[in-house]
């Protein structure tokens, strides 16, 4: 008896220890709320309410509707219209919340009506939350009176139209007029502001189906927001971290829809995932709305990916608030995922729920947005009401088209297997058609590929000939010297000779080359000094020649040049720089190009320039060759004496 009254004792003990713990963890769960309950005072809880980031990440917002009913009931009977203001407030603020638009209007109107007794901060609450109210009622011409008492409140400076227009669907009037009117007050170092401008602008191009635009802004505004999170000179709140992360989501989300919309659906996936999880957190119906319409996008990525049942799972999401335009989308997903495994008979079902859905709206709306559209026009410009109304004639037309293509389809359903037969005709066709066109292209890129191989050889023959004859030049002086007794005119018609040989290596050189538009100079400078070797047979043997221009190509118009200021270079060197001995002469040949730019050096260690070089340079023919081809190459020719022996240099492009 004693063994049972012990287990029983010991198992009291562990019931009341988990429920102690249970309860514990409630507490801490419950924390924003428990905070809000523990207050005192009702403008404390008003704060607590509305400074707190994510209320509803823990209890919902029926949780904090029924704890402020207690408290308002509370109020009103100890009269204290000033608490009760405040809870009206409050609660004004949670229907709005849970999407019941018509009764958080109802409540707000009947404080709009007493707004004179309200401090400032219930005035803008009750005024932001008409606004959105109305937004989300399609009550447009009531918004804009709103915003003109916010306006004259001093709550905003001017009557924005852009939201309005996007919800009308006139995208690119939205986009237009948010540029217009937001980008001028953002200054240039205000990484958050710009983030959120670049923000809006992607997500109206992405909303009037441009995706790759869309995209390059949306990536613009990611980049700006990591600026201004990695930004450490700045000091940030919970709050701005937290709003910092809610805009991260909400571009990456938008970002995951352009994807989706191109086609991209691997890259779309991860991103609404990570979105969905960090929106969840927000009590912003905006947000809210996002969740919506990413789950959506999630499931239509699936489903084109062939992955069916995580395409079903978020489909199958209940959402306390989605709005009718969702449920279309939904619907369509829906019945698209039922053709996909053949369940016609749910598809047709989902496609006639559409149909029903979109005809009770097109009448519902089309004398509203009428009527709405007249008001905007006559508040912003009356000049463009013939535009906006033409605009929204067009968007009906479309949704009368898209509504037709849906019946259509919904017959087409019945005799898919012969369309699909028909289908496969077609790829049987295309297929046959493309193997055609590739021999086509196959034919063409052989004859284009022959007719560079000629082109090529008629290049490199002309090179040829022209070396032929240019050696042939040469040949002809050679003959001119043998008959010539005045030593002055064979010594002028030696140095001609080799300035012809110097031209000829260049054609040489080019059609052994592969390429024949430009010339590896390392191996052109080096058989250049042979050939001037072999003219001055009795010096230059012993001169120690090093070459520096290693993997520098030059094409023709400037190879030519370089290949006569070097025969002249060094065709002075062997007969004036070392006229006693050689055995110590060095020259020294430098040629680099880089992009643009380049430079070139010619150095010996000879006896230098003579006293009267400046006024020989007049006189002598090489050096005016030299200065002439070096002007020719857009430079300057630069000498320097004071170095042992002689330095020429220049810089040229």
């Amino acid at each position: 008896m004693g063994r049972y009254v012990k287990f029983l004792f010991t198992a009291v003990f562990f019931v009341f220890l988990f429920n102690s713990s249970a309860q514990n963890i409630v507490d801490e769960e419950e924390s924003v709320l428990k905070e809000f309950q523990d207050t005192d005072q009702a403008s404390q809880r008003f704060e607590v309410f509305f400074n707190s980031l994510d209320r509803y990440n823990v209890n919902s917002a029926y949780d904090w509707l029924d704890t402020i009913k207690i408290y308002l009931a509370n109020a009103q009977k100890t009269q204290d219209t000033t608490a009760s203001h405040l809870y009206r407030v409050m609660q004004a603020q949670v229907y709005n919340d849970l999407g019941e638009y018509d009764k958080s209007t109802a409540l707000a109107m009947e404080l709009y009506d007493i707004k004179d007794s309200l401090d400032a901060d219930s005035q803008r609450i009750v005024l932001d939350v008409l606004d959105d109210n109305y937004a989300n009622l399609q009550l447009f011409d009531k918004q804009i009176e709103i915003r003109k008492q916010k306006r004259e409140l001093g709550l905003t400076n001017n009557v924005s139209f852009y939201d309005i227009y996007s919800n009308l669907g006139l995208y690119r009037k939205a986009r237009n007029q948010y540029i217009m009117e937001v980008k001028p007050t953002i200054a240039d170092n205000d990484s958050y502001g710009l983030a959120k401008y670049h923000s809006k602008v992607g997500n109206y191009l992405r909303l009037d189906d441009s995706a790759p635009t869309a995209l390059s802004e949306l990536k613009k505004a990611k980049a700006y927001l990591d600026v201004y999170v990695n930004d450490i000179s700045t000091q940030k709140s919970e709050s701005d971290i937290f709003e910092s992360n809610l805009l991260k989501a909400e571009i990456e989300g938008n970002i995951a829809k352009c994807h989706v919309m191109l086609g991209e659906y691997e890259e779309a996936i991860p991103l609404l995932e990570t979105s969905i999880e960090t929106l969840n957190k927000s009590p912003d119906n905006k947000d809210q709305s996002e969740v919506v319409e990413n789950t959506l996008y999630l499931a239509e990525a699936n489903l084109q990916m062939d992955h069916f049942s995580a395409a079903k799972k978020y489909l199958d999401v209940e959402f306390d608030n989605i709005s009718v335009l969702q449920t279309i989308k939904k619907n369509s997903l829906l019945a698209a995922f039922y053709d996909k495994v053949e369940n016609y008979k749910n598809a047709s079902i989902y496609y006639k729920r559409n149909e029903r859905i979109k005809d009770s709206l097109s009448k519902k709306q089309s004398a509203l947005i009428k009527q709405q559209l007249v008001t905007i026009v006559a508040n912003e410009d009356l000049e463009n009401s013939q535009r906006l109304i033409d605009e929204q004639k067009r968007i009906n037309e479309l949704a009368r088209s898209e509504m037709k293509a849906k019946d259509e389809r919904i017959n087409l359903v019945f005799i898919s297997l012969i369309f699909t037969l028909l289908g496969f005709a077609g790829l049987v066709y295309a297929y046959l058609k493309s193997i055609k066109n590739q021999r086509l292209i196959a034919e063409q890129k052989h004859i284009i590929e022959n007719s560079l191989v000629e082109k090529d050889s008629l290049l490199k023959e002309i090179h040829h000939r022209v070396k032929n004859n240019l050696q042939m030049v040469s040949s002809l002086l050679s003959l001119q010297t043998k008959n010539t007794r005045s030593k002055a005119a064979i010594v002028a018609l030696e140095e001609g000779k080799s300035r012809v040989k110097a031209m000829a290596l260049i054609h040489q050189k080019l059609y052994q080359n592969d390429d024949l538009s430009v010339i590896e100079m390392q191996g052109y400078i080096e058989s250049l000094i042979n050939s001037v070797q072999s003219v001055y047979k009795k010096g230059g043997h012993n001169i120690t020649i090093t070459i520096d221009a290693e993997g520098t190509e030059l094409d023709i118009d400037r190879a030519i040049p370089f290949g006569l200021i070097l025969n002249e270079l060094v065709s002075n060197s062997f007969k004036y720089a070392f006229p006693d001995n050689d055995d110590n002469g060095k020259i020294y040949i430098h040629l680099r190009k880089n992009g643009d730019q380049g430079y070139f050096e010619y150095t010996d260690n000879g006896i230098g320039l003579p006293e009267d070089t400046d006024e020989r340079a007049h006189s002598s023919m090489g050096i005016r060759l030299i200065n002439r081809l070096v002007n020719q190459l857009q430079s300057k020719l630069n000498i320097d004496r004071e170095v042992e022996g002689v330095r020429f240099w220049f810089n040229f492009s």
